[in-house]
């Protein structure tokens, strides 16, 4: 099949690398624009990007599709088919009608739960058993397409990081079957029961709250590992968790109860067993309290 690909984080890479290794023409690759990243904050092209370079695929990356002239020249590609993982922008309606079979979509959960920016993260938050890849037909609704396969993986404890990873390769496994014979997935429309939208992470999350139960926070260090990190500060100073365990203590919520830095919440405690402080690299927790003693009966913020 012709086929352009959009995407741009890392969680789109399985999918395009699986395109081309089953032998498809991607005569095209879109993603967003290059950001700055880094100490000099030079402008760092997208994982979509590179990988799509890689391979020689031509590269576009408009800063949106609502123009005309970037509706004309996206139809010019005359396109089978629209592979989209995580890119990012929106699709106007001239886009999505543009190729032949339209816009498919590699899809983080398991719809109609989680539509929207940051499913994963918010499946750990809600304590979620099960979460998955959906690949969709889109269309102008936030992921309320008709659904052509499915795929469900156990959260159990994994990160954010982890269970993205997971589910890049997966959804990557699973849209090269549907696109092989699209006659053996029919679109089955959403269900109206069960709609949850995950809405876009605010940094303001990632602060911890000791006041919920230890489960709770022990979710949203999860959530947010390896990015932005959820965190306390003590003393004007950002740590950063990585992994924490629930532990069957009780005490003020906030409070740390031991020297090990088990810290109460609202319901048992958790205690951290990877931490980062600003500027330095992640380490244990007992190699953090080497250094930096954080004495029981100290008030987290």
């Amino acid at each position: 099949m012709r086929i352009i690909f959009m995407g741009t984080p890392d969680f789109a890479v399985p999918t395009l690398e699986a395109l081309v290794a089953a032998g498809h023409d991607v005569i095209a690759a879109y993603s967003q624009p290059p950001r700055p990243a880094g100490r000099g904050k030079k402008l760092q092209p997208s994982p979509v990007h590179l990988a799509a370079q890689a391979h020689g695929i031509d590269v576009r990356t408009p800063v949106t599709l609502k123009g005309a002239d970037e509706q004309a020249a996206f139809a010019a590609l005359d396109a089978d088919v629209a592979v989209v993982a995580a890119y990012g922008l929106i699709l106007p309606q001239a886009v999505l009608d543009a190729p032949r079979l339209g816009c498919l979509n590699v899809h983080g959960s398991l719809l109609p739960r989680w539509r929207g920016a940051a499913p994963v993260q918010r499946a750990i938050l809600a304590g979620d058993a099960m979460t998955g890849v959906t690949i969709m037909q889109m269309e102008r609704g936030l992921d309320t397409g008709p659904m052509l396969a499915k795929v469900e993986t156990p959260v159990d404890g994994k990160t954010a990081g982890e269970l993205t990873a997971e589910l890049a390769d997966q959804g990557a496994a699973l849209m090269v079957p549907v696109l092989a014979d699209l006659g053996a997935h029919p679109p089955v429309v959403q269900p109206d029961e069960g709609v949850t939208y995950a809405h876009k992470i605010d940094k303001a999350e990632s602060r911890l709250d000791f006041t919920r139960d230890a489960a709770d926070v022990e979710r949203q260090v999860r959530a947010f590992a390896p990015a932005p990190g959820a965190f306390f500060e003590l003393e004007g100073e950002r740590y950063r968790v990585l992994a924490a365990d629930v532990v069957g203590r009780s005490g003020d919520a906030g409070m740390v109860l031991d020297d090990a830095l088990t810290i109460g919440c609202g319901q048992d405690a958790v205690r951290p067993t990877l931490i980062q402080r600003a500027g330095r690299p992640a380490m244990d927790a007992a190699a953090l309290l080497r250094g930096r003693a954080i004495a029981a009966g100290t008030k987290l913020g």
